[in-house]
């Protein structure tokens, strides 16, 4: 599925999209990765990870 499929499906813009795939968001809205989740069928862990804070 391509960045911009996957945005019209979830209703996010492909830019947004391109953040979050490349670590640079800051948050996400729960509706969001809720409904991320709900079209890729997954869960939220499968999407997010933590990292301390000073990593890059």
């Amino acid at each position: 599925m391509t960045l911009a499929e996957l945005g019209a499906r979830v209703g996010v813009t492909h830019v947004n999209l391109s953040i979050l795939k490349n670590g640079r968001a800051e948050a996400i809205r729960f509706t969001t990765l809720t409904r991320l989740c709900e079209v890729l069928d997954c869960r939220p862990g499968d999407l997010l990870s933590h990292r301390s804070a000073g990593q890059d």
